[in-house]
């Protein structure tokens, strides 16, 4: 599947911007210099007859993702959350991929609901809506339990999503393949296993079964969160490709005027989603990795909801400290702290000056922090920090992929909902409260409490375990002077061998 047939689906690719028109709006976003125009048109113009057409209805961007399919619109919902990258019209453009898809049929939906629960759809459901909202994966359909008459949201993965993500995928891994190949330097990036590691995230994201799953845990975690709140599972209502929640009324987060003419407060709105991310990151380790406009809601007394828990990331509490301390170091510009982090983490190779990766990170950070505070960017400083970091030999990190990737989605969202927002001064106390908690006194002691229970709980095994390690340690150190003595006798009688055929030779030649 991963062969050299994904490189017409890659040429494809480009011949669908060129004929979209996508191509031309692209290299006008990102104001690229006249060379690449040049070379864009040239390359492309000849192929555009390969390219998709897609919907003529819809804008040139929107419409050659679309047309390409689910893994290119996964992509164009992130950059639909960042008018500072792509411009306000284009990321306006862009929302359109969050929840405004065509819909497939209703009956098709009827059936599948069937098929995957067992039961007619009249013993589960007394209504059932046309399609609410169309996404990438999946649609939603408004609903009301026969049983109990709530109102709910029945979420159908679309007919044959499955194979549709595969060939994308596919072509994806052929990429990361063909670029470490021939471009040998691009390998500490590792591309092929951010490839793998957006593979498991999508396999996860087509099991409704493990979202809902998902959904349970971030609202156990999250029940004490003030303002937030997620829509309750309908457990019995579920299955591997339907999902049944709580029905979730409230406006849009991505309607800037409806949350203005709903009295909601965008200035504190921005604040909170910010905060509310660091802390589910920070905090628990478990945080919703997709969180853009078109997964939010604020409801009538102001809370947000969040919903849609296919793509939720994962930190262990290691990983957790670095990332504060990284994120701690730069809020206090102490630019060798950060460094340091970064070597006792093994981000960095040992054998790079961890000095100069200071002055370095200052360098690049410097410029930003004296930006006025409003236009302060992390993932502008994510972007310089990568330069940094590529140039002292830092592998990417795939843990950290998803962690990122939010970062910059939700400060997108924050910024659509007050441009002015100050994301540093945000963050801080976020930031801080994790530090005092997770880097003082109390933290040693905890840790240190956990590493006792560990000890205890396997202390009855520990005296066997250290019999089989010395075991094992004096048979290999058996093993390795009975292959050293059989090496020598090797040698001997190689010597002996040798010896015996230049004595041979020697006789002959004296005879």
């Amino acid at each position: 599947m991963r062969g050299p047939h994904n490189i017409l689906r890659l040429a494809r690719t480009g011949a669908t911007f060129e004929r979209s028109g996508a191509m031309k709006v692209l290299l006008d976003a990102y104001e690229a210099p006249p060379l690449l125009r040049m070379a864009a048109r040239v390359i492309g113009w000849p192929l555009q007859w390969l390219g998709l057409k897609g919907d003529p209805a819809m804008p040139p961007v929107p419409r050659a993702l679309t047309a390409l399919g689910p893994a290119y619109i996964k992509f164009g919902q992130v950059l639909s959350t960042r008018p500072d990258l792509v411009g306000d019209e284009l990321a306006l453009q862009l929302r359109v991929l969050q929840d405004k898809l065509p819909p497939f049929p209703l009956a098709e939906a009827r059936r599948a609901v069937e098929s995957e629960l067992g039961l007619p759809l009249p013993a589960l459901f007394s209504e059932f809506s046309e399609p609410v909202a169309a996404a990438s994966i999946a649609q939603v359909h408004k609903a009301r339990l026969a049983e109990t008459g709530e109102e709910v949201a029945v979420k159908i993965l679309r007919p044959g999503i499955e194979r549709a993500f595969r060939k994308d995928v596919d072509a994806f891994y052929f990429a990361a393949a063909f670029i470490e190949t021939l471009a040998p330097f691009s390998r500490r990036l590792r591309p092929s296993e951010v490839v793998k590691h957006f593979d498991g995230v999508v396999r996860g994201e087509l099991d409704l079964r493990l979202e809902a799953a998902s959904a349970s845990e971030f609202a156990a975690n999250t029940a004490s969160d003030a303002g937030f709140r997620l829509p309750e599972v309908k457990w019995q209502q579920s299955a591997r490709r339907v999902m049944t929640l709580g029905w979730a009324e409230g406006v849009s987060m991505g309607d800037n005027a409806a949350l203005d003419a709903a009295g909601h407060d965008r200035v504190e709105l921005g604040q909170r989603v910010l905060q509310l991310f660091l802390s589910h990151a920070l905090r628990d380790g478990f945080f919703h990795a997709d969180m853009h406009q078109g997964n939010l809601k604020v409801a009538a007394d102001g809370d947000i909801i969040a919903y849609d828990f296919g793509i939720m990331g994962h930190i262990d509490e290691y990983t957790r400290r670095v990332y504060a301390e990284i994120l701690y170091g730069f809020i206090r510009r102490d630019y060798q702290r950060v460094a340091e982090v970064h070597f006792e983490a093994g981000y960095v190779p040992p054998d790079r000056d961890v000095d100069e990766f200071a002055r370095a990170l200052r360098a690049v950070s410097e410029p930003i922090f004296g930006m006025d505070a409003t236009r302060i960017s992390m993932g502008r400083l994510l972007s310089y920090l990568f330069e940094v970091t590529e140039r002292f030999g830092m592998e990417t990190r795939t843990e950290l992929i998803l962690l990122q990737r939010t970062m910059v989605v939700v400060e997108g969202v924050a910024r659509s909902l007050d441009p002015n927002i100050n994301i540093w001064r945000v963050a801080r106390p976020v930031v801080e409260d994790y530090i005092r908690q997770n880097l003082g006194p109390r933290a040693l002691a905890r840790d240190l409490k956990k590493t006792a229970l560990v000890v205890a709980r396997f202390g009855p095994r520990l005296p066997v375990l250290v019999e089989r390690a010395l075991v094992q340690q004096m048979n290999e150190d058996a093993a390795d002077d009975h292959r050293r003595s059989r090496a020598w006798m090797g040698w001997g009688l190689l010597g002996l061998g040798v010896g015996g055929a230049f004595g041979a030779l020697a006789v002959l030649a004296f005879q």
